[in-house]
């Protein structure tokens, strides 16, 4: 598993998101993600709503993902 194939596994279980993924070891990665679906939505949702584009890689190929989220307005600011 590598960056590039989080970020395209994300942006494609959420339409219309932005993701920019980096991990240097390969288990343990960083993610910013933008996404206008995270509007209204606490931290935790949003944490679910990406975690849940991955499916069963969490906690295997994926052991640990930092997420930042936010909705295009907030990356803006």
């Amino acid at each position: 598993m590598n960056a590039d194939q989080i970020r395209q596994m994300i942006e494609t279980g959420l339409p219309g998101a932005h993701a920019n993924v980096s991990g240097e070891d390969g288990v343990h990665f960083e993610a910013v993600v933008v996404c206008a679906a995270f509007a209204g939505k606490l931290p935790l949702a949003r944490h679910r709503m990406v975690n849940a584009t991955l499916g069963e890689y969490m906690g295997r190929e994926i052991h640990a993902l930092q997420l930042k989220t936010l909705t295009p307005q907030e990356a803006a600011a």
